[in-house]
């Protein structure tokens, strides 16, 4: 027996135009007899205030994994969880179920599948819409799915130049209803990247042959034309300049239509952060000349935003940071932030350091992808063994070739001013900072899988007494998740930096590399790694920075509740006086536990640590944080 159904694959709707198999079945169908000992399924009870009813799945000769998939697909589930329990809201939930359960078991292959639906032993189907049971105690969803049905032929034409159909989609291999929307989904959008931007479905045909199981399937696509892009509809901006908002979206008109270049439209308006809403829609009908105008629409959002960070240890005491930032300064979605911080609050060995910074951008300099900047800083570090002075000036450019692939240029002016216990040092230099930035990451705040790369190359040219050269460091940071729903993620982290040229003495020493601290090697206070060559007037040695530094650090992160998380760690770092990783050098390590907890902005950190080797006065480290540590 033959029966023929469509189905709407450009609509993504399944409509059936005739079937041979019954979906509801009498109380005398072939399922009278098996509730009480053949329940392949779980149970759901609800009702605490209303009557206690009975909800079972049962699959008669069958895959008992159909369960799952049906359970979820359910009226009558979603109406006892809400306690729902009423006998009309049964009754109305059990009739809606009947082409629920069909479309799953379509979705699963299952064309002749036997569906019935019972209320206290009654066949739903068969009760009248207004003579619902006041009542209902037992109910039971019984499906007999039948054979599971192959595609006898799965044609999709035409297809773009040089793509395939997807591999579920062929002769032989299962006939999911959801396969063949996919494929016919897949081929479209192949369409669309080629330039197609109106491609449809034109015709279908769907076959189901119930003596041997079987499915035939042809789908006829419409690709319609190859279009460029037209014209670009800007409404909704009130403080945004026009000119410029059209040249941040960087609307490729003229060119090849291709829908990655409309979501690149849509990722360069939401990196300004002066919009809280963006909507980019297609035009219905294509232009005479086969042009595709868009519409934008973009809502902003209040200019100005104020934020502010915390930081908390026993040792090195609380670092509190705050900014203010205004989105939108002229016009062009200019981003003027100053951000302020103050550090080693209360800390054991160090004075209270402060540090102030100017910065603003500008976005779409030089390219659509590009953002220019000009950065001011000034710092004031007050350490155990020298107190130094920091002003830098640099104007740059950051290019984003991707949401995950950054680089950074800057021609910058750096100054300090350096005393150690008596001894004054002077450094000035020029220098090219550059950064290549890769993020894999799926949450930057608390990382489950992926990875993240960052290099760093800074030649500087010194004046006076400051050497020449090139600083170069590099960090990896990987991350990986087992067990249900990723409940532990092992996370690992490594840097290595070196300077090339100048000697110790002549290199500027914020460019110098310490190990320890909470962005280091947790249980040593900061920066209490360092190398001890240089010396003061009375020859005595100036606790300094080295010339090279390797860290590592693990974690293994595990969320005991959705909210609540444990962690432990384990670092360890190395300093060595000369570039290249040579001359004399030494190395820390430590280990520790913490608590996290999930908050809408990042996990709230709590780690304590102690040394494993390196002499510390206070063995114990507490950290307090938000975001997770690495």
């Amino acid at each position: 027996m033959n029966f023929r159904y469509g189905i709407g694959v450009g609509a993504m709707l399944v409509g059936i135009a005739a079937s041979d198999a019954a979906i509801a079945q009498s109380s005398t169908s072939p399922f009278s007899g098996l509730f009480g000992g053949r329940d392949r399924s779980s149970v759901t009870s609800a009702g605490v205030e209303g009557p206690q009813v009975l909800l079972r799945f049962i699959i008669v000769e069958g895959d008992n994994a159909l369960t799952t998939p049906l359970r979820n697909a359910s009226v009558l589930a979603g109406a006892l969880a809400e306690e729902r329990t009423t006998g009309q809201d049964i009754l109305a939930a059990a009739r809606a179920d009947y082409a629920r359960a069909l479309g799953v078991m379509y979705d699963e292959g299952y064309f002749s599948a036997v569906i019935s639906i019972t209320l206290d032993g009654v066949e739903a189907a068969e009760i009248a819409p207004l003579d619902a049971p006041s009542v209902v105690r037992e109910v039971v969803v019984a499906v007999d799915p039948g054979p599971q049905f192959e595609f006898a032929r799965a044609d999709i034409a035409p297809l773009a130049p040089g793509t395939e159909p997807i591999d579920a989609y062929a002769v032989g291999e299962v006939a999911q209803t959801g396969v063949i929307r996919r494929a016919t989904s897949e081929a479209i959008d192949d369409w669309r990247h080629y330039g197609a931007a109106k491609a449809e479905v034109g015709d279908s045909e769907i076959i189901a042959d119930h003596d041997v199981a079987r499915i035939e399937s042809n789908v006829i696509l419409n690709p319609g034309p190859v279009v460029t892009f037209g014209r670009l509809q800007m409404t909704g901006y009130e403080r945004m300049n026009p000119r410029r908002l059209a040249k941040i979206a960087g609307f490729p008109e003229g060119e090849r239509f291709d829908p990655d270049r409309v979501d690149d439209v849509r990722t360069r308006l939401r990196r300004t952060g002066v919009f809280s809403a963006i909507t980019l829609v297609e035009a219905e009908n294509l232009n005479p000349d086969n042009s595709l105008d868009m519409g934008l629409t973009v809502v902003e959002q209040k200019p100005r935003r104020i934020g502010a960070a915390f930081e908390i240890s026993n040792v090195d005491g609380a670092m509190v940071s705050a900014y203010w930032m205004h989105r939108n300064l002229l016009g062009g979605a200019e981003r003027l932030r100053i951000e302020a911080m103050v550090s080693d609050i209360k800390a054991d060995r160090d004075a209270i350091d402060y540090a102030l910074n100017l910065r603003i951008e500008r976005p779409a300099t030089l390219t659509p992808d590009t953002t220019a900047y000009i950065d001011l800083g000034a710092y004031l570090n007050r350490e155990p063994d020298f107190r130094e002075e920091i002003a830098t000036a640099s104007i740059g450019f950051t290019h984003y070739h991707s949401d995950e692939l950054t680089a950074d240029i800057a021609l910058q002016y750096r100054w300090s001013r350096v005393d150690d216990a008596g001894f004054r040092s002077e450094f000035e230099a020029i220098a090219l900072p550059t950064t290549v930035t890769w993020d894999k990451r799926d949450n930057p705040t608390d990382a489950r899988d992926g990875f993240w790369l960052r290099g760093e190359l800074t030649p500087f040219y010194g004046f006076g007494d400051t050497g020449s050269g090139l600083r170069a460091v590099g960090e990896g940071r990987v991350y990986r998740s087992f067990m249900t729903d990723d409940r532990l993620t092992l996370a690992g982290r490594a840097r290595v930096g070196t300077i090339f040229g100048p000697d110790l003495a002549e290199t500027p020493r914020d460019y110098l590399f310490y190990a320890g601290g909470g962005g280091s090697v947790r249980g040593l206070p900061f920066e209490h790694l360092g190398v001890e060559v240089l010396t003061d007037d009375n020859d005595e040695p100036i606790h300094t920075g080295g010339m090279s530094v390797a860290t590592l650090s693990a974690e293994a992160r595990f969320w005991v509740r959705e909210n609540i998380g444990v962690v432990a760690f384990a670092d360890a770092g190395q300093v060595w006086s000369g570039g290249s990783f040579s001359g004399s050098s030494d190395w820390i390590a430590g280990a520790g536990a913490g608590l996290r907890y999930r908050t809408p902005i990042g996990p709230l950190r709590f780690d304590i640590a102690t040394p494993l080797r390196g002499e510390t006065d206070n063995r114990i480290q507490l950290y307090l944080g938000l975001g997770q540590a690495f």
